[in-house]
């Protein structure tokens, strides 16, 4: 059945990667909040990095938005299931505007996402070393496509006496407006560890900066003006997704602290929605697996910094090998496959033990080797479905295994690229790629419905 939400939005993006928009869009979303706005933020493309720290942070509403992993209507949908009880959503962009699939491509860019969700979009121009140089950058993305969907521009690391004169200019010539400007920052800057690591002593200095940075912004920006267009969209169109549901609830026990903390939490909606009760557990903290439970989710996050505390939890560690070798359902994905291994090289190069599922080495390479979008295809019969069923997912990773499995094949989108990987069999799935369940909602089923064979531990 078809269905439309009325959604005001708006898209904040940037010619490169390294333009500002990061610090911009934390500051925009701290302002919005700060007037008692209900937001939800997005991030174009794979990232958990940017919503985690949005929603520990700032305390916004944060998913991810990915036209590689889901097709258009799925991606409506998702927008505006996750946009329901929010007053409007502010998107951040990743890389270049354009920049999609192998960097060749429009497709999966942040101008798809634009384009699928008609969402207005703000360029924000780094223009530090330029002047009326701006003009033709601006320009030129404004032409690129017909369809640009850039309907006004921020001008970044700029002074007043040159916004002065850059604004009028850029109006005149080009017709499109100039939204503010900001200033260059010395102490307002996010350092990008902090991006993917919040240490829980520094939120409230993290909180302090960023209410200092949205303070100067609603200085130099125009934000009513950029509420504005972000109410003069049209409502979302979409159907709703058909989706299988388990007869009986199963209840699954998901991997979730400072170790564990790369999960898609639209993955988890989708298996609350096909009959999964989620509860959730530290590998870090407590002693031993959830009662009750009938399969696992170890996500991917950071338990190379942890491998100390990890190790020293023997009795998680353990209770998890004995769940996996009785057959309990498992799904571990790079963070959690690293921590099935005999033993995991932690940052600083000792080797601590892991919970031993699968006996070999997990080592840092102290570079990054395969990263990026990939096509999954099953070499065999597995957990989330038979040979020859297809999943899209990404990997990203410093760290590389003695054994990286064969159960599936990866392939890039756009060039020759592939290998095997996956180790995987009836009741298990552990590998280096994180996989988007909305890419094949068929597999999250089926890795329910072992789920329910298996029972309860």
């Amino acid at each position: 059945m078809k269905k439309e939400r009325a959604v005001p939005r708006i898209l904040l993006c940037a010619p490169a990667s390294g333009s500002g928009k990061t610090l911009i869009t934390c500051g925009i979303l701290q302002a919005l909040v700060n007037q008692g706005k209900k937001v939800a933020s997005f991030k174009c493309g794979p990232d958990y990095i940017d919503p985690m720290f949005h929603g520990r942070v700032i305390g916004t509403k944060s998913r991810n938005l990915d036209t590689f992993f889901t097709d258009s209507n799925t991606t409506r949908y998702l927008f505006a299931e996750n946009t329901a009880d929010c007053d409007l959503a502010v998107v951040e962009g990743v890389m270049g505007y354009y920049d999609g699939l192998g960097g060749v491509s429009t497709d999966g860019s942040t101008y798809d996402v634009a384009r699928t969700l008609s969402i207005p979009s703000v360029l924000i121009v780094n223009s530090r070393g330029a002047s009326l140089s701006i003009l033709a950058t601006i320009k030129g993305f404004l032409s690129f496509r017909e369809d640009s969907q850039i309907r006004a521009v921020i001008l970044n690391q700029v002074s007043p006496m040159i916004y002065a004169q850059l604004k009028p200019l850029i109006e005149q010539e080009l017709g499109v407006q100039v939204l503010g400007y900001v200033p260059k920052f010395t102490d307002l800057n996010l350092e990008s560890r902090h991006l993917g690591l919040v240490l829980p002593g520094e939120i409230e200095a993290l909180k302090e900066k960023l209410k200092r940075l949205a303070m100067a912004l609603e200085e130099t920006l125009d934000l009513d003006e950029l509420l504005r267009l972000a109410e003069m969209t049209e409502p979302i169109n979409y159907e709703e997704p058909k989706l299988p549901v388990l007869e009986h609830s199963v209840k699954i026990a998901v991997a979730a602290d400072d170790a564990f903390c790369f999960t898609y939490l639209d993955n988890l909606s989708l298996l609350e929605r096909m009959g999964a009760k989620l509860v959730f557990f530290s590998p870090l903290k407590d002693t031993e697996l959830p009662k009750g439970i009938s399969g696992m989710i170890l996500s991917g996050g950071y338990p190379e910094l942890h491998g100390k505390e990890l190790a020293a939890n023997r009795s998680m560690r353990q209770s998890v090998k004995k769940a996996i070798k009785q057959g309990m359902p498992c799904i571990a994905e790079c963070g959690g496959f690293l921590y099935l291994h005999r033993e995991l090289e932690d940052q600083d190069g000792i080797f601590y033990p892991m919970a031993g599922v699968l006996d070999a080495k997990a080592y840092r390479t102290n570079k990054l080797g395969r990263f990026g979008y990939i096509n999954l295809t099953a070499n065999e019969a597995q957990l989330l479905g038979d040979k020859g069923m297809t999943i899209r997912g990404h990997e990203f990773h410093y760290w590389e295994s003695e054994q990286c499995g064969e159960s599936f094949h990866a392939k890039k989108p756009v060039g020759k690229r592939q290998w095997d990987c996956v180790n995987g069999n009836e009741t298990l799935y552990a590998g280096f790629p994180h996989l988007f369940f909305w890419s094949a909602p068929e597999a999250a089923y089926t890795f329910l419905k072992k789920c329910e064979e298996y029972g309860t531990c």
